[in-house]
């Protein structure tokens, strides 16, 4: 089983030269964004990840988490980790210092992301949704509210959970049952939830949840839906810890990944009722609860391209020690690395894993320059392109998982499918992020609808402009071949947006039976264009290696990878008709 290594070298780049970070910093005039904190703040991490995170990812999901007469039962080491990463401020990179925050760019936040994700997801769920719950108490919450539970949070001292998901009711939150009754300066919360990452737990002293339930007077539907947050222990006025809330784990589910995530089965108000407060404005919600939930839709996305680096890194280690027949061109036996279609596979994974990291990073940016821009017209245009590339970085980065942990798997041969590699758990805990946070087919029906039909394509037509400005002016670095392919993609994914916007109005199976085609094109052009851009500016990096490697991983992309858009593009132009054909009751 290998050890993991953060890829530091390919995550300075990222961030430095192909996101200009010193252009970027200005940009948001953020002066304490500098090449050289970068490079602190990721050496640090990769120690937490690599020395402490990672040497217990295998055996916490071996041993799993209990549930307890006093709670659920984190696996060992599990309580030592997370506190390691709280008490060094981990937790506060992007948060405002009001609050304790370090005031640091969200897209920061990514490269350390990743590392913890990938060196022990299972763990990095939990920091993961405290962060997102902390966005949406900041964005949405009184006062009051922030004053007391925004400096815990941000320290990492309490973690946070988000409660959405009902036995009756998955993506359709419509229908959920969950009630909160008034009661004083407070609610009653009633009702119970499934799927609760981390909905339980020792490691803090206190979790605080956010809880979507319906008031008395809710209208049907989503628009009667508010958010509550529901504290595991009460707090008292100075700040102190009060009684137990009513608000317990009564289950945890047994999962075919990340085994040492707690996912609770949560029951609120089985005695008196759980005391909650409202979180924003009355049946206001899910609007609010989707706060914490974009940002969390791209950590799920940089969550796939950690496991595919996990991944990728065990592949290449076994693949050098593994001996067996004769490589093509040699007469004795040697490591299978030398075979072309090993080969093959691990340039599969390495390059769609280094194509996903620059996606995700290049999100994480228009997020911090939508909120941090100096003028408005910067900020609304960032904002345009971060609701057109999450869905592509959060759907194709995590579908592009699949492919890449499988690969893993295939690559050990036999031994992939022993337990003791590791291999075969990266693509277990891989599996459900294409599900977490919306689904695949969520992510699409949200591009090719609220992204692209609600604006008639404009912000895609936008994003379409500026890979072929791009194209002209990086695309030297690559081959004439390879930039002919480039411009054949772009013009490829522009003319699936236009019949998108042609197509959709007079047949309305169209956009869904296309919209998961039109996202996977999206992103293998995303990456391409990405991969372009990468080829040019890595001429100038100094580390011969680092540059003759990316090269070589930039060619592979855009030779055989990006013609896959081809594929799509076919799906999309055959339409409905045959994805529909036959009746429901014959299927």
């Amino acid at each position: 089983m290998s050890d993991y290594q953060a890829p530091l070298e390919d995550m300075n780049f990222v961030v430095n030269r192909l996101l200009d970070l010193p252009n970027f910093a200005a940009a948001i005039g953020n002066e304490d964004a500098s090449e050289d904190l970068l490079q602190a703040v990721l050496s640090e991490a990769d120690k937490l990840a690599s020395q402490v995170w990672s040497p217990i990812n295998f055996s916490g999901d071996q041993q799993g988490v209990k549930l307890t007469p006093e709670g659920v039962q984190p696996a060992d080491g599990f309580k030592n980790a997370y506190q390691e990463y709280a008490q060094g401020g981990w937790s506060s990179l992007y948060f405002d210092e009001q609050y304790g925050g370090q005031g640091l760019p969200f897209s920061f936040s990514m490269p350390v992301a990743e590392m913890m994700n990938a060196a022990n997801m299972s763990l990095g769920l939990c920091p993961m949704l405290t962060a997102g719950a902390t966005e949406a108490i900041v964005a949405h919450g009184s006062e009051a509210l922030k004053d007391i539970y925004l400096p815990k949070m941000i320290s990492g001292e309490w973690t946070g959970t988000m409660n959405l998901t009902e036995p009756h009711a998955g993506t359709d939150l419509a229908v959920i049952k969950s009630t909160a009754t008034p009661d004083g300066d407070h609610f009653r919360i009633k009702g119970q939830k499934i799927f609760i990452t981390w909905g339980d737990h020792d490691m803090t002293d206190n979790i605080i949840h956010l809880v979507l339930a319906k008031l008395p007077d809710a209208p049907d539907g989503v628009k009667g839906i508010s958010l509550f947050l529901v504290p595991k222990f009460l707090v008292n006025a100075d700040g102190s810890l009060g009684e137990r809330n009513d608000a317990y784990a009564i289950n945890v589910e047994h999962k075919m990944g990340i085994h040492a995530s707690p996912t609770c089965v949560m029951s609120y108000g089985d005695n008196e009722g759980a005391i909650g407060y409202l979180v924003g404005q009355p049946h206001q919600g899910l609007a609010a609860m989707f706060t914490m939930m974009n940002n969390e839709r791209l950590v799920v996305g940089l969550q796939g391209v950690g496991l595919s680096d996990r991944a990728y890194q065990g592949a290449v280690e076994y693949a050098r020690e593994r001996v067996q027949c004769a490589a093509p061109g040699t007469r004795e036996r040697g490591a299978i690395i030398h075979h072309p279609d090993v080969r093959r596979m691990l340039m599969t994974m390495r390059s769609l894993t280094e194509a996903g990291r620059a996606v995700a990073y290049a999100t994480a940016t228009q997020i911090d320059l939508s909120h941090k821009a100096k003028t408005p017209e910067a900020r609304g245009l960032a904002n345009k392109r971060v609701g057109l590339l999450t869905p592509i970085a959060k759907g194709w980065c995590t579908e592009a998982s699949q492919e890449v942990t499988s690969l893993g798997v295939q690559i050990h041969g036999g031994m992939g499918f022993i337990e003791e590699t590791g291999a075969a758990q990266h693509q277990r805990d891989a599996r459900i992020l294409t599900i977490y946070e919306g689904t695949t087919g969520i992510q699409a029906l949200d591009l090719v609808g609220r992204k692209t039909l609600f604006d008639q394509g404009a912000a895609m037509a936008d994003l379409v402009q500026q890979m072929r400005d791009d194209l002209a002016k990086h695309g030297h670095a690559v081959s004439q071949t390879q930039q002919h392919n480039m411009a054949e993609a772009i013009n490829g994914l522009e003319s699936c947006y236009q019949l998108l916007l042609e197509q959709a109005p007079d047949d309305v199976m169209f956009a869904g039976s296309v919209s998961y085609d039109l996202l996977m094109l999206s992103g293998y052009v995303c990456g391409a264009w990405q991969m372009v851009r990468s080829a040019d500016l890595v001429a100038s990096e100094d580390n011969q290696r680092f540059k003759t490697n990316k090269l070589a991983t930039a060619a592979y992309y855009l030779d055989h990878i990006l013609p896959r858009f081809e594929f799509h593009h076919r799906s999309i132009v055959a339409g409905s008709d045959s994805v529909m054909a036959i009746a429901a009751d014959d299927m």
